[in-house]
């Protein structure tokens, strides 16, 4: 096919079932470029783990800059309990953290949506998934605590730590037009989620919301305190499309919206700035139960999406991202589940098998 586009990724396998997942998750980007007439150039990327046990480092200097050198980062599974007694920054989750700063993303993406064949995994009552669940949380990853100097030191009443919740108008903005942007191409409304009722950084996040829409006049924007945002989603999840919100907001929220699913391992996490530069993850970045690593168990679906959005967001290649997205849905509507989606009735299939089977509707799909 004429007119195919090289597309360069830097790859970080990660640690755990990061490999297993990484491997059905680039068996169907191959897959769907080739149908499409792209070549996949992707570079592998020592991090995590394999740089830990290499040179201490989880983000070396030389693989930061083959990341910095190309569009997007494909990032699996990252964390594993033999590192957790390191120190903060020599953890294998510090390479994301060193990776955002690098790239300068700013802006974290979580569509979740529920598929009918796995209704029965949902916590929500079918009364309330039949009115529809498809939400795109889109969260600032620059300001906020989790973005803050980490301070502890010794006070009046012993030790005493915090971090500051700081914005401004330039962090708001960058994230807010990414939400708007994505609102025009879906149901042209946004809702941002806030505390102004008791935060100075939360009535800044506001005004700056309410100026940035003024850009956006096609765009309906409404406004919610985050716990209130927190108990209407679960009652009617259908009012809300895309949700814009701060760090440490954005980072609970988006975690409940997967959860409504009960299938969280289904989705995808991009990390972006508005030059389509990103970061693409599983939306559970880690895996907690280490006993299966290695077993061809693990569910790489959230991977393989985190390359649909590698390709809609960095690439520009809608088509072949929706062509990932009706495969995956295609084939659990089929039956087929990794074990932690199985039922009876259907299917269980290996990590790799999985891949395959999404692989093969890709190209049997006209």
């Amino acid at each position: 096919m004429s007119g195919g586009k090289i597309l360069e990724a830097a790859v970080i396998k990660g640690d755990g079932v990061g490999p297993e997942m990484m491997e059905a998750a680039i068996h169907v980007l191959d897959t769907v470029c080739r149908k499409f007439g792209h070549k996949l150039k992707l570079y592998p990327v020592a991090a995590c783990g394999e740089s830990i046990e290499e040179c201490f480092d989880p983000l070396p200097p030389e693989s930061l800059a083959i990341c910095r050198g190309v569009p997007a980062v494909l990032f699996g599974n990252t964390g594993l309990k033999k590192y957790q007694s390191l120190p903060l920054d020599k953890r294998p989750e510090a390479a994301l953290m060193g990776l955002r700063r690098g790239m300068e993303v700013t802006t974290n993406i979580r569509p979740v949506n529920v598929y009918p064949s796995l209704w029965s995994f949902s916590p929500l009552k079918e009364r309330i998934l039949e009115k529809g669940l498809d939400i795109v949380f889109v969260r600032d990853i620059v300001g906020g605590v989790l973005c803050s100097d980490k301070i502890r030191s010794q006070g009046t009443d012993g030790l005493e730590a915090y971090e500051y919740e700081y914005y401004n108008e330039k962090i708001v903005a960058q994230t807010a037009r990414i939400a708007f942007t994505m609102a025009q191409k879906r149901k042209k409304k946004v809702s941002s989620l806030d505390k102004s009722n008791v935060l100075e950084s939360s009535r800044l996040w506001r005004q700056t919301i309410k100026e940035t829409a003024a850009e956006y006049p096609n765009i309906a924007l409404d406004h919610f305190y985050i716990d209130n945002a927190a108990m209407r989603i679960l009652e009617s999840p259908q009012n809300f499309d895309v949700i814009v919100t701060s760090n440490l907001f954005g980072d609970i929220i988006s975690d409940e919206g997967t959860q409504m699913t009960g299938t969280p391992y289904l989705y995808a996490s991009a990390e972006v700035n508005q030059d389509g530069r990103g970061i693409y993850t599983p939306n559970q970045l880690h895996y907690p139960d280490e006993s299966v690593i290695g077993k061809q168990v693990v569910n790489p679906v959230g991977m393989i999406m985190a390359g649909a959005l590698m390709l809609r967001y960095s690439f520009g290649l809608e088509e072949e991202a929706c062509r990932i997205e009706q495969a995956v849905k295609q084939v659990l509507q089929d039956g087929a589940a990794t074990r932690d989606i199985w039922e009876e009735g259907k299917t269980v299939l290996s990590t790799y098998h999985m891949g395959a089977k999404i692989a093969e509707q890709i190209i049997d799909r006209k």
